[in-house]
């Protein structure tokens, strides 16, 4: 199964990806048709820029306030009747939430998507301890019935076509053999999860804003998922990452306006839940979750990572994510964003991700709360070379490659001698031994370098 293990980098897990040609280029389109539809909506709104402006500046406001901001909203929770709880790592935060189901007598959870618990691979370690979770989102629900992990932050099973899913149903929730129709399908996740939220007594959801001022938090799907599993439940308990945190709540108009159409394209979230307090004879759990926040908080190349709001939106542009698979970056949160979040949870195991990536600026261009995503991508690739962490083989062919862009004498004679190859022995650059030739036609040597052109030219201007 991709994404189950690290056996392979991000390169070598994107051939497996584009092996299929026809599903590759339709994942492609369909994140471009998404991006395109972010376009329309972000357009039409004449304050979008200011927009963007705010937010990033709200958060930046936040993260440096970041311990201020969570002792006030710890108080008001708590003044709320809600019970905070306090994560260093993922560890503590699933041994926090087992606890809290162990308490209650609890073996069954129905959970709504929170990429925070899929980064602290919560799911696993419930089923060790002997409790079923049921992912509730849609997407969510068929990429675990498949046993995979989300491939996208917004749109889990985008890698997967409808008749895959109706085989995935077929074989679990017992629809017909060869049954593909989206609305067939779609009825039957419906009435399969109905059943789970009638009878869970705790429900888990993630979040996507918390309020300092309030000591609330907001959760927003388009599927109702969350609301159904928090209030059918006696007990809900809410996973947060500590950089969620925003100061008022006056200030949600800003990131509600700005989350979907960079998502989806949508005007607003089909719902946009509020919890303050749990109701009479219930309880509220809120989990701040630190696992390598505060580590990211003080790289001041990378805090503004911290900005996110799981827009997705970065990823439906990236023209290297949309056509090597969500999978093949390994990591909870995929694509560019997560080639910044993942190396530091783990710089040696996702030590590639900074370099899958074309550098071309369009991540930065769309991203709602500017992140300077690709600057900060080229800044991780240095960080990774100065740790050591860089391949071999590579780390040898740039030093050899610097050595001669030094130096203008062995520039010009590695010129002459690659055009002199090049023509009398193409089968020493033209065979897959060369990465470069693997996915291109190598050009034509020309006859001369340009600085000789130049200097040729030059001469007869002179004249």
């Amino acid at each position: 199964m991709i994404g189950a293990g690290k056996t392979k980098d991000h390169s070598a897990l994107a051939d497996v990806f584009n092996q299929d040609e026809p599903r590759v280029n339709w994942h492609d389109e369909t994140l471009w048709f998404i991006r395109q539809k972010r376009d329309k909506a972000a357009f039409a709104i004449p304050d979008w820029e200011l927009l963007r402006e705010t937010a990033s500046q709200i958060k930046a406001h936040t993260l440096s306030h970041l311990s201020q901001y969570l002792q006030e909203f710890e108080k008001n929770a708590q003044a709320n009747g809600i019970t905070v709880h306090w994560a260093a790592d993922a560890q503590e935060h699933n041994k926090l939430v087992h606890s809290i189901l162990q308490k209650h007598g609890v073996d069954r959870m129905v959970k709504s998507k929170s990429m925070l618990t899929e980064e602290c691979h919560l799911n696993d370690y419930l089923a060790r301890h002997g409790i079923e979770v049921t992912d509730s989102d849609l997407g969510e629900r068929i990429v675990q019935l498949a046993q995979e992990p989300p491939s996208h932050i917004v749109l889990p099973c985008i890698h997967k076509k409808k008749e895959e899913i109706g085989e995935i149903f077929h074989e679990h929730l017992g629809t017909a053999a060869g049954m593909s129709d989206p609305q067939v399908l779609t009825e039957t996740a419906r009435q399969h999860l109905r059943e789970t939220f009638l009878t869970r007594r705790a429900a888990l959801t993630g979040v996507n804003f918390a309020v300092a001022e309030t000591g609330e938090f907001v959760v927003c799907t388009n599927e109702g998922n969350a609301d159904m599993g928090a209030h059918l439940a006696d007990v809900h308990i809410a996973s947060m990452g500590i950089e969620k945190l925003i100061p008022r709540r006056e200030h949600l108009g800003v990131f509600l306006r700005l989350l979907t159409r960079s998502a989806t394209g949508q005007p607003i979230t089909t719902y946009s839940s509020h919890f303050r307090k749990p109701r009479p004879g219930h309880e509220m759990h809120v989990v701040l979750v630190d696992n390598g926040r505060s580590v990211q908080l003080g790289r001041e190349d990378f805090r503004n990572s911290l900005k996110c709001i799981r827009c997705g939106a970065c990823m439906n542009t990236c023209p290297v994510y949309r056509r090597s698979g969500g999978h093949s970056y390994q990591s909870a949160v995929a694509g560019p964003i997560g080639s910044i979040l993942a190396p530091n949870l783990d710089m040696k195991k996702h030590a590639d991700l900074p370099f899958a990536s074309t550098l071309c600026g369009s991540c930065t261009n769309v991203c709602p709360v500017k992140i300077d995503i690709h600057d900060q991508l080229y800044k991780w690739r240095q960080v990774v070379v100065q740790e050591g962490h860089v391949d071999a083989k590579k780390a040898a062919g740039m030093k050899a490659m610097a050595a001669v862009l030094s130096s203008p004498a062995t520039f010009m004679l590695a010129g002459k001698a690659g055009r002199l190859f090049m023509r009398r022995v193409p089968l020493l650059v033209n065979n897959s031994f060369n990465p470069w030739y693997k996915q291109r036609e190598m050009p034509q040597p020309p006859n001369e370098s340009f600085r000789e052109w130049y200097r040729k030219n030059r001469k007869q201007h002179d004249q």
